[in-house]
């Protein structure tokens, strides 16, 4: 009271003397130039000293939270331009960095408090604006703002870029001067739904995925438009405006691939200004465009085949590329830091990649059957397999269409390895499991056994073991009735077995449910349920929810660099003929197949405990431990992931807490509602009429939503893709495609699997072409990079002013470095088999932290790479 007192008497005072007119602000404005970011355009700095030479400068306006100017339709009142000082004189080394630049405002008592500034670029080039921190402002001390966003020459821009402070409030809240300029912004950042969107343009707008195909190279790359029909649903994905292709008007042109880094993502959401992103995206390019046809000159002279596992390690210590003009296109195209990382040459010419995690203590232990289950709880894709609730298991395929499709797995296949149980009984104590890829693949076998792969639906039937290990029990392989769909399914069953010709079958059968499996996790429970399904998230909340909001400002961490790896990823690595089609097994049936799953996608599912309990893996109990109690209690993935996930919902519940008292806030909180609705009408459009979307009236569902948003952003993603490496580096434990069938008696293909059944197995899963473009794709997309900020921290510290959230994130952070001590004391517990296995591989996936590069662990905040 006191404080306040002594300040209007000194304003007083400063109106009678005329010393607030005399009044200065002094500011700081940290920012990047572009010639510390592009190597390549070092006449920007010139250019730009030119233009401070001649005057034009960056000039910045502070604008009033207090004081509305009528002549401005009553809009804050704007202060006289100031302009950033010494650019000439500020060096910037030639490394990434920031440098800090003074201003300095006259202050003006008619603008009083300032809550946002209008900032103007006179130069010739963009650079990237940090943040502004004003000092000693009359009456209001320290006031902060952070901007993170390029800023392109005003030229480019047919409104004003205005920056708020780091103020946080629902729209009602808004101070009055600064309403229209909160609105206005959003309305930019929507844009106009037309024109050629420019490398400058901030505008997020949604499309379908419409550019995966390419008809005018050749008939056989067109691909269906996924998105907008009943037949393709799909989530939408950012619009980009480029022409349509000249075959087909509904197709969108393509990008020469050596423009696939300038594919339109809005300005912000690009890789940031770190090497090691720019160097991801890079090596993307270096993969498909100059490491392809050297490893197919490779293959070449070794007739694309592996003859023996030891050929598969061969590649850990290094191969030689034959000379010629293809090796030396790699040497001229790639930089040599990115060709050391990427490919480890030396003056050998040898290309090595380092040792997968799975090989690295014991090169047998992945083929053992204890392994083979393990990965299911505690591998890749640790998010499929689900209590086995009938016996034979049962199809959901439509009889009518496919006919008989339900398994014909027997009892006398399993009933004498239950340990002494009845099947009734073993299902009665919860002891049999499933892996299933039955369903999802039979309506497109025929088709995918037409390409060069060969391959099976699967079962995998499991018993738990008294030691809470998982043991295979049979696996059955299916394919179409070759009479057609409507006579069901043509279906064989095999059982373990360890020697001879039947062990070497049982090692393919086993391979064959890999496939699977690998495919699955790499469409669907990596792209399709991670990348995909969040990118309308990140459009809406730009849309939609102001920079002020404070859901965008507890999201917006979650949606970096996501735009800009999914471009990527239809421009390289989904698209017609790009690498996951050459390298998956469902070749060009690949997206059309995500978009048959999404069909059954459900928003509220996504959540883990949900998950769990529909898999039959968990089930409601308000005295366990986040009120579930695991079926199988040595489950890492869930064991981890609950830890992590009631650690989100915790926190998430704390912030939103403190913006929404009631459930009327959120109900009359119109960005917030605007977001919802657009978010399921357009971003996820294809399924705006299914009745389990979350209303969006109560604080409840507020908090539900946006843990599930940060669960599938951060920690889902992270443990579906950072052990890529880890584990499927080595292919043979994860192969990805299957080229012929399982060998019949009285074949020549028999006869090599008892005489040579290595050579039999590797002629059978991923040829060697596709495993050195497989192993080089999963090496980059399972690195981290050294600028990667991990789920519980921010990259400014002042992303709010509010004090109480603040606290509840640092709680949070603390949360997560319990919840990293108590994993690694797990993985030390030798109670808990399935955490380490016969690979003495800890489960380390849901480890909070990690530092850059393959890890194998460590949970970003977003869906980053």
């Amino acid at each position: 009271m006191l404080h306040s007192i002594i300040e209007m008497l000194h304003s007083i005072i400063g109106a009678i003397t005329g010393e607030n007119d005399r009044k200065k602000i002094r500011g700081t404005v940290v920012l990047m130039k572009k010639n510390v970011l592009d190597f390549n355009d070092l006449s920007a700095s010139v250019l730009d000293r030119v233009h401070e030479l001649v005057g034009q400068g960056v000039s910045l306006q502070l604008v009033s939270a207090v004081h509305a100017d009528p002549s401005n339709g009553l809009q804050g009142k704007v202060g006289k331009p100031a302009f950033l000082e010494d650019w000439i004189t500020t060096i910037t080394p030639l490394t990434a960095g920031e440098s800090a630049f003074k201003v300095t405002f006259d202050y003006d008592k008619e603008v009083g408090q300032p809550g946002a500034f209008i900032i103007r670029n006179n130069h010739h080039s963009e650079f990237y604006l940090r943040t502004l921190t004003l000092e000693d402002v009359p009456g209001h001390g320290r006031i902060h703002f952070v901007c993170n966003s390029w800023l392109y020459p005003a030229d480019k821009y047919d409104t004003d870029r205005v920056f708020f402070t780091n103020q946080t409030c629902l729209p009602s809240e808004t101070p009055g001067p600064l309403r229209r300029y909160r609105e206005r912004e959003l309305v930019n950042l929507r844009g106009d739904g037309t024109g050629e969107l420019k490398e400058w343009d901030r505008v997020y707008d949604y499309a379908y995925y419409n550019d995966l195909g390419n008809p005018d190279r050749d008939p056989k790359y067109a691909r269906p438009v996924l998105g907008g029909s009943v037949e393709y649903p799909y989530p939408r994905r950012g619009r980009t405006s480029r022409p349509p292709s000249e075959t087909d008007p509904n197709t969108e042109g393509r990008l020469p691939l050596l423009m696939s880094l300038n594919i339109y993502v809005p300005r912000d959401e690009r890789f940031g200004h770190i090497k090691m992103s720019d160097f991801l995206a890079y090596a993307l390019k270096a993969l498909v465009q100059f490491l392809l046809p050297e490893f197919e000159a490779l293959c070449d002279s070794t007739p694309n085949e592996f003859d023996s596992f030891q050929d598969v390690f061969d590649l850990y210590k290094g191969f030689k590329v034959p000379d010629g003009p293809l090796l030396d296109k790699i040497k001229d195209n790639i930089p040599l830091e990115m060709l050391k990382e990427l490919v480890r040459t030396d003056g050998e010419g040898l290309f090595k990649f380092p040792t997968p995690q799975v090989i690295k203590e014991d090169k047998s232990a992945w083929r053992t059957d204890k392994e083979f289950a393990r990965e299911m709880l505690a591998g890749l894709n640790p998010v499929l397999i689900c209590l086995l609730q009938e016996f034979p298991p049962e199809s959901k395929l439509d009889p009518e269409v496919y006919g008989n499709q339900n398994s014909s797995i027997t009892n006398e296949h399993i009933e004498n390895h239950l340990d002494g149980l009845t099947i009734n009984k073993a299902l009665e104590k919860k002891r049999l499991f499933i892996l299933d890829h039955h369903d999802t693949l039979m309506p497109y076998l025929r088709r995918i056994n037409t390409t060069s792969t060969k391959t099976y639906a699967s079962r995998t039937v499991l018993f738990l073991k008294d030691d809470r290990t998982l043991k295979p029990l049979a696996i059955e392989l299916s394919l179409p009735h070759p009479d057609g769909d409507k006579f069901g399914a043509v279906s064989k069953v095999y059982t373990p077995a360890e020697h001879g010709v039947e062990g070497s079958i049982w090692q393919l059968a086993k391979a064959y449910a890999a496939v699977n499996d690998s495919g699955h996790h790499q469409l669907l429970s990596h792209w399709l349920n991670t990348h995909a399904v969040i990118e309308p998230f990140v459009i809406a909340t730009n849309r939609q929810l102001s920079v002020l909001h404070p859901i965008n400002k507890l999201l917006d961490p979650h949606f970096r660099d996501t735009m800009n790896i999914n471009a990527l990823a239809r421009q390289i690595l989904i698209n017609a003929g790009g690498v996951v089609e050459s390298t998956v097994y469902p070749s060009k049936y690949a997206m059309e197949m995500s978009s048959v799953v999404y069909k059954n996608w459900v928003f509220t599912e996504q959540a883990l405990p949900a998950d769990l309990i529909n898999r039959g893996m968990a089930e409601k109990d308000s005295d366990a431990p986040h009120g579930l109690r695991l079926v199988l209690d040595d489950y890492p993935y869930a064991v981890d992931g609950l830890e992590i996930w009631s650690a989100i919902e915790t926190w998430v519940e704390d912030y939103c807490s403190f913006y929404y008292k009631t459930d009327e806030m959120v109900e009359k909180d119109s960005e917030l509602q605007s977001w919802w609705k657009e978010l399921r009408e357009e971003g996820h459009g294809d399924k705006k009429d299914e009745p389990w979307w979350p209303k969006m009236h109560t604080v409840k569902e507020l908090i539900d939503t946006c843990t599930i948003i940060i669960w599938v952003a951060s920690a889902l993603h992270a443990a579906v893709n950072f052990g890529q490496y880890p584990y499927a580096g080595f292919l043979p434990n994860r192969p990805t495609i299957s080229r012929r069938f399982m060998p019949e008696e009285g074949t020549p293909e028999y006869e090599e699997l008892k005489s040579n059944p290595e050579k039999a197995f590797l002629k059978t899963i991923t040829a060697q072409l596709q495993t050195l473009l497989g192993i080089s794709l999963i090496e980059i997309l399972s690195r981290h990079s050294s600028d990667e900020v991990n789920l519980g921290q921010r990259d400014t510290p002042e992303w709010t002013q509010d004090a109480t959230p603040l606290k509840a994130f640092e709680k949070f952070g603390r949360k997560l470095e319990d919840i990293e001590e108590n994993i690694m004391k797990r993985n030390g517990d030798q109670r808990f088999k399935n955490r380490v296995g016969p690979v003495n591989m800890p489960y380390t996936l849901f480890y909070p932290t990690s530092e850059g590069g393959l890890t194998g662990k460590g949970i970003p905040n977003s869906v980053s790479i």
